[in-house]
């Protein structure tokens, strides 16, 4: 992800919506925190909205209480090739069951609003 403009759709207010790095999101958090700067003044050079710090700083948090709660030394079991698949076709089963709920539901939803009840 780069801090560059995303050239495919308008944000609200005429501004395009900015696809920001880890590093930016991650300098972005230390001026909020600093408090040299108002929240705000940061916000608006950025082109961000609040809710946007909200989430970069849950993102902070979550990526922290990860990397410290990891024992040293240990990296994460890879997943076997075999749970791979496995998940992967549960993936595609479970997907294909809510499409065939969507359209039932679609039926569902053309029959109660379209014809009149008979009782």
């Amino acid at each position: 992800m780069s801090s560059e403009t995303n050239e495919s759709g308008p944000r609200a207010g005429g501004r395009r919506r900015r696809f920001l790095g880890a590093e930016k999101k991650f300098q972005i958090f230390l001026e909020a925190q600093h408090g040299e700067q108002r929240v705000g003044e940061i916000l608006r050079r950025e082109g961000l909205y609040s809710t946007d710090l909200a989430r970069i700083r849950q993102q902070v948090k979550e990526g922290a209480l990860q990397r410290l709660g990891a024992k040293p030394g240990h990296k994460p079991a890879p997943v076997s090739a075999e749970a791979y698949e496995a998940l992967k076709r549960e993936l595609q089963q479970k997907e294909q069951a809510l499409a065939d709920l969507s359209v039932e539901l679609a039926i569902l939803r053309k029959k109660t609003s379209g014809g009149s009840w008979e009782r």
